[in-house]
């Protein structure tokens, strides 16, 4: 059983507090350096910002409602390669089970790394979170932790969770060394720290957290909000399939696509180095346009742009954890993660396989299963 305690939120301030619980860890001589989103100069951006010094951490706000980008693509980068030092990485759920798909693909390694998961009640829209922030950055976090905590979705002036936190099942972190619990916490007062593994066990020690058990109605609180998530999640689901079920619904899904490939680089578990989109095989001559448009009397410019998704989806909802960066990164507002999830829940489903939930399932496709689509490929013992 994990090892909890109930760390004090002093004068109501858990952005302050969160900050002193990430300066004591970083004094720690296990721990070289915090990755953890901080505010930027420009106070109405949160960044993922790699510290060393305990005393740079004022204007960490790892609670933020912005979520710029999925940070497991960052934490892939850090452990390709030793560091020379143990980086503690605060990471969204979505954003750890990325970062356990990126391992297993051999993209990095937990080794030198301690995961800190955080309870996410979601994020906004690049824009919207910008919107949100713009005239008071100071109190954005708390107004919406306030509102978010308490089940609301729209937060004025056209500024709502998205699609893709509406419908995630894993608000609470799994896979992470140390957890911090908001969910059935009173967060003027106290928020949660679980330790999770061995590697998690031992810094609960080193800070000197005493075991206390969690609040009686945190299981029933997330039990609830997971319930409603799945409801959502499963209409938005049999919509989605039902809008894009024919050849001419799926290219009018996508007609927006100006094949920008913002989609593919915010994608934090689409890892290949080269594209094949991004060569020569797409680079068509121009006779070959006018040949097609002859033929057909009229074509959609940018070409490929379906294809293009269908090449992803075969590719990587094997892998897709619903993040929904792909939506945030599209200039058009393509809903992306709709028919991405849609997509991966059949797929996941087909190989008994959920992205990112453990280190030890072997992604499908990478192992042969002798007793695997018997039906399909008729084969008999």
């Amino acid at each position: 059983m994990a090892k909890t305690a109930l760390c004090e939120v002093a004068d109501q301030d858990l952005q302050a507090s969160m900050a002193a619980f990430f300066r004591s860890l970083l004094a720690l001589d296990e721990i070289s350096a915090v990755m953890v989103p901080m505010h930027l100069p420009a106070k109405d951006m949160v960044m993922q910002t790699l510290v060393t010094d305990p005393e740079a951490l004022d204007a960490v706000d790892p609670l933020a409602p912005s979520f710029p980008m999925n940070a497991a693509r960052l934490v892939s980068r850090l452990t390709k390669r030793p560091a020379g030092g143990t980086v503690a990485v605060v990471l969204r759920p979505c954003e750890i089970r990325a970062l356990i798909e990126l391992v297993k693909l051999k993209q990095g390694l937990m080794d030198d790394i301690v995961v800190i998961g955080l309870d996410c009640p979601g994020a906004f829209k690049n824009t919207d979170y910008r919107k949100f922030a713009a005239n008071e950055p100071e109190t954005a976090t708390g107004r919406f932790l306030k509102g978010a905590l308490s089940g609301e979705t729209a937060f004025g002036d056209g500024v709502e969770v998205p699609v893709a936190c509406r419908a995630c099942t894993h608000p609470v972190p799994h896979g992470a060394d140390l957890s911090v619990g908001l969910f059935g916490i009173d967060i003027d007062k106290t928020f949660l720290v679980s330790a999770e593994t061995e590697k998690g066990e031992a810094l609960f020690e080193k800070l000197g957290l005493g075991e206390q058990e969690p609040p009686a109605k945190r299981e029933e609180t997330i039990e609830s909000l997971v319930a409603a998530r799945t409801a959502f999640r499963d209409e938005m689901f049999e919509k989605i399939r039902e809008n894009t079920n024919t050849a001419e619904k799926l290219s009018a899904y996508l007609a927006g696509c100006i094949n920008c490939y913002n989609c593919r680089v915010a994608c934090p578990v689409c890892y290949c180095r080269e594209c094949v989109f991004v060569t020569d095989v797409f680079d068509h001559d121009p006779y070959q346009y006018l040949r097609w448009a002859r033929r057909k009397g009229k074509i959609k410019m940018p070409t490929d742009t379906v294809f293009y998704h269908l090449t992803r989806m075969a590719h990587m909802t094997t892998a897709c954890v619903g993040c929904g960066q792909c939506s945030n990164a599209c200039p058009n507002d393509i809903p992306l993660v709709e028919l991405f999830t849609a997509t991966a829940s059949l797929t996941q489903a087909a190989f008994d396989y959920e992205a990112g939930r453990s280190l030890a399932e072997e992604p499908p496709l990478s192992a042969f299963k002798a007793d695997e689509y018997a039906d399909v490929v008729e084969i008999t013992h």
